[in-house]
């Protein structure tokens, strides 16, 4: 009895050694596979830890409890639990504890000889393998891209050679097939999930490389030049690359594994609809900076070829857009195995309907596309419109869509006006215009000492801002008779869309030499800014 009891509290202590070494094992394996300067990954090997360590004593705990069952079970029997004990190990042939020897000498084996390579061999060959690299271009963007890609690189080698060296100890121990095969596909997966990350891991230095050397070129080539403008898509391009490879890892891992092998042509479309959509994303922006360079190009061009360029370009740069948009629409739907032609047919009948419907939106369209064919205005006209029975709306037309138009306000406010509601149209930028200030006059004052004085100013306003003025300023003569007034109407021919401001300009020179003169104004009330 006391012999058994013994024996019981020895096999404790034999369990409670081989987990020690268990969790040991562990410990050493997570200092050797991470770096400890990481705060980071220093978190998250404590919590590994603690972690493990709860997890080993439960298990040891369980195993403890089953085996004082065990004997206790035999004990109640009658049977001596050493005499058991030793008669299940004879049992066991000679030969098994022979097999059991070697193996246990060759995986120890193993474990030196990696241990050794990894240290001496590939830790250090990474190391300086990083500093290669990072010297090599000569470009600091792209140091901490190329020092975090070494580092992974290094953890992901080293635990791929402890998986290599788990899965060789399971076939030097010779376990059942059904274990090889599971550790041959875990291998296989890790390597494919490894190569993929790589890949990611490179992706970041080899764009922000290229980044850099292009945009060192930019002034040396043309085509460099439209990629700068397109840069901005560089972290989607990124973020592409790698779902793609992400999904096709998936892919390949599902395809090896017989169980879920039929989820594998959903990796494939997926990565179909990744590359359809930043084609998408790419052709819109490339389309948008080739319209720009094309309109824009020319140094010979008039003001109006240049206005009607401006005006096109963002309806071309919009039309462009819907076209991409469908393409990238009807691919979508075939890589799901989705017919779009009966989606479209139904699309262009709902279309057709909601048009009967809405009468408006249609008028708008037409009257948007006769505005640009019968060259109303352009971008950058300075027009006033609307219905003639209400009040107009004028200002700078800063952009003609085919349904709105948006003006520009002298005061600065946007006014966003229907196509289908501008009714007439007049157009201060068409050739010229005329600036026309009346001067209210006291009836004391003598019309012939003020006529020579506002000529006078008008051939100074003409020295002084020849690139506003086409002709001097003209007197149309009395515009009115008031109870205590004349009212003198002039007229300046000016550029197209400069009237406002040369109205301005009149009436401050007018004020300064009125005062200089002693020329008397009547009391007036001021009407709005003539347009």
């Amino acid at each position: 009895m006391l012999n058994d009891i013994i024996l019981t509290a020895a096999e404790i202590g034999g369990l409670a050694i081989i987990f020690l070494l268990l969790y040991l094992s562990m410990d050493i394996a997570l200092s050797t596979l991470f770096s400890s300067k990481l705060k980071r990954e220093n978190s998250w090997i404590s919590w590994y830890r603690s972690q493990s360590r709860l997890t080993l004593f439960l298990c040891f705990l369980l195993t403890s409890f089953s085996l004082i069952l065990f004997n206790g079970y035999l004990l109640y029997q009658g049977t001596n639990v050493v005499q058991f004990q030793l008669e299940q190990f004879r049992a066991i042939p000679p030969h098994f504890w022979n097999n059991i020897t070697v193996a246990t000498a060759k995986c120890l084996l193993l474990i030196g000889l990696t241990q050794l390579t990894l240290r001496l061999f590939v830790q250090r060959l990474i190391r300086r393998l990083s500093l290669f690299a990072q010297n090599f271009d000569q470009i600091e963007a792209n140091d901490e891209s190329i020092n975090q890609f070494f580092r992974f690189l290094a953890r992901v080698t080293t635990l791929g050679f402890w998986i290599l060296i788990t899965v060789l100890s399971l076939r030097i121990f010779r376990f059942p097939a059904e274990v090889l095969s599971f550790s041959n596909w875990a291998l296989a997966t890790y390597w494919l999930t490894v190569l993929s990350m790589v890949i990611i891991r490179t992706i970041p230095i080899v764009v922000d490389t290229l980044d850099a050397l292009s945009l060192s070129m930019v002034k040396y080539n043309g085509i460099l030049r439209i990629y700068q403008q397109i840069r901005y898509l560089l972290p989607i391009f990124k973020r592409c690359l790698e779902l793609i490879l992400y999904a096709g890892t998936a892919g390949l891992v599902i395809q090896n594994s017989s169980l879920i092998k039929g989820l594998a042509p959903f990796a494939n479309k997926a990565i179909g609809l990744i590359i359809i959509y930043f084609l998408a994303r790419l052709a819109i922006a490339t389309l948008r900076v080739v319209i720009d360079e094309v309109f824009k190009r020319g140094k010979d061009l008039s003001d109006m070829e240049m206005q009607r360029r401006l005006t096109i370009a963002p309806l071309l740069k919009n039309f462009s857009e819907y076209v991409v948009y469908l393409a990238s629409l009807v691919g979508m739907l075939g890589i799901l195995g989705i017919d779009p032609t009966p989606i479209l047919a139904g699309a262009g009948i709902l279309g057709l309907a909601i048009g009967f419907g809405a009468q408006n939106l249609v008028e708008d369209i037409v009257s948007g596309l006769f505005i640009l064919f019968e060259n109303y205005y352009l971008v950058g006209d300075y027009v006033a419109a609307g219905r003639m029975e209400e009040r107009p709306v004028e200002g700078v037309v800063e952009a003609i869509e085919l349904r709105t138009t948006r003006l520009r306000h002298p005061d600065g406010q946007v006014q966003i006006i229907r196509n289908g509601e501008i009714g007439s149209v007049v157009n201060y930028s068409k050739q010229y215009t005329y600036a026309t200030v009346d001067i209210p006059l006291a009836y004391e004052e003598k019309l012939e000492a003020v006529y020579p004085i506002i000529e006078n100013v008008g051939e100074q306003l003409k020295l002084e801002h020849q690139e506003l003025i086409l002709e001097p300023t003209q007197i149309e003569g009395l515009e009115s008779l008031g109870k205590n007034l004349v009212l003198v109407r002039t007229v300046t021919k000016v550029k197209p869309g400069q009237h406002l401001h040369v109205q301005r300009i009149i009436r401050k020179m007018l004020k300064d030499i009125f005062d200089r003169e002693g020329i008397e104004l009547a009391d007036y009330d001021i009407a709005p800014l003539e347009s």
